[in-house]
């Protein structure tokens, strides 16, 4: 009988905008070795470890990791939140790629959790994950609008997407969540996105420009706030003051204090917590 520790470690054969989801997970998985980690995502290093990819091409460094580490761990409080006062309730995990959220919260037995992306990202992830109750993976684009037919009409829902809707473009984007705030009777929406001079200068986003991927969609606060009449933004953070960002290494801690003097770049990328 094969062992897991000799099983065939799973092909990656992703590319463009999918293939970046193995930064993140790579992101989470060096925090998770860190001596004080931010997330401390085992399940994230032991993923990296059976698949069969050259992750060091990435050249994520410490503070690379610990950045992306923040960002998770702020949308797994918000929702850990959200969660903690429904226990009946649904959550949305849009362009989930390989992270872990759902065992990192592990929900109770009342909560549905539902994880979507392309047919090809959740074939991957089937093979490193296991099934658990109350759990369903949806295979396909996050902008089909046949898939939110499968999602409960008659709970709360919290809605999550982590790097996900800078890739898509305005209107796909905008009709996606307009769409999902319309199937469900109410709940929050928590996301990160880039800024329009953020996508201007893409160019300089290593781990995009190496997948061959491109941004599409920047907005800003006022942008996220005509999303919906009943959209309320409840936290509005930019990513170079995120809660823990005394845990980055030195030199990214002054790097980031010194940009975060400068709007436009301070701007760049911000963490949205709202409610509707």
């Amino acid at each position: 009988m094969t062992s897991p520790r000799t099983a065939p470690r799973p092909q990656v054969q992703l590319t463009g905008e999918k293939e970046t989801l193995l930064a993140t997970l790579y992101g989470r998985a060096l925090d998770s070795r860190a001596k004080d980690p931010v997330l401390g995502d085992a399940t994230a290093a032991e993923t990296v470890r059976r698949l069969d990819y050259d992750f060091s091409k990435l050249r994520l460094s410490p503070g690379n990791a610990a950045g992306v580490a923040l960002r998770a761990r702020q949308l797994d409080v918000w929702t850990a939140r959200f969660l903690a006062r429904h226990e009946e309730a649904t959550v949305v995990h849009l362009g989930c790629g390989l992270d872990s959220r759902v065992q990192r919260l592990d929900p109770g037995p009342g909560v549905r959790w539902f994880d979507i992306d392309y047919p090809e990202v959740i074939a991957l992830r089937r093979q490193l994950y296991p099934e658990r109750a109350g759990h369903a993976t949806i295979p396909s684009s996050v902008t089909d609008p046949a898939w939110v037919a499968r999602i409960p009409d008659d709970r709360p829902a919290m809605i999550v997407a982590e790097g996900l809707l800078m890739y898509l473009t305005e209107a796909d984007g905008t009709a996606l969540l307009r769409r999902l705030m319309d199937r469900v009777p109410g709940g929050e929406l928590a996301f990160d996105a880039f800024s329009r001079f953020a996508i201007r200068t893409q160019w300089l986003n290593r781990v995009v420009v190496k997948a061959g991927a491109r941004l599409h969609w920047g907005t800003d606060t006022a942008g996220i706030a005509a999303l919906s009449p009943k959209l309320e933004i409840v936290e509005n953070i930019s990513a170079l003051e995120i809660p823990g960002i005394e845990k980055l290494p030195a030199g990214s801690r002054l790097a980031a204090r010194m940009s975060a003097r400068l709007p436009a770049v301070r701007d760049m990328a911000r963490m949205y917590h709202c409610r509707f």
